[in-house]
């Protein structure tokens, strides 16, 4: 592409939207993960008697097992939330962008 269309495509205001939506998204689903993820390592730092608790009497397995997967189960939910507005609403923004400055 040369560089006058790099330039309409900087000029297009729904190309900022795009920009702004995009990276604001990014940002507050990036932040969600961090929380849950350094919550579970903080767990695991200062509270290592909760995470110990068995599941049940006589069971061996810990509250941390579910709790574990439960964080990433959380990954994967938030990634495919994350992929299905990127597919919908981004790449929709995208083609109008596209196509407005061909």
């Amino acid at each position: 592409m040369s560089q006058e269309i790099y330039a309409r495509i900087r000029a297009n205001p729904k190309y900022q939207q795009l920009k702004d939506t995009r990276n604001a998204y990014g940002w507050v689903m990036t932040i969600i993960m961090l929380v849950v993820y350094y919550g579970y390592i903080a767990l695991i730092a200062f509270d290592k008697e909760f995470l110990a608790a068995p599941l049940s009497a006589s069971g061996v397995t810990t509250l941390g097992i579910p709790i574990g997967v439960g964080v990433i189960a959380f990954t994967i939910v938030i990634t495919g939330i994350y992929v299905r507005r990127a597919n919908g609403e981004f790449d929709k923004l995208k083609a109008e962008i596209i196509k407005e400055v061909q």
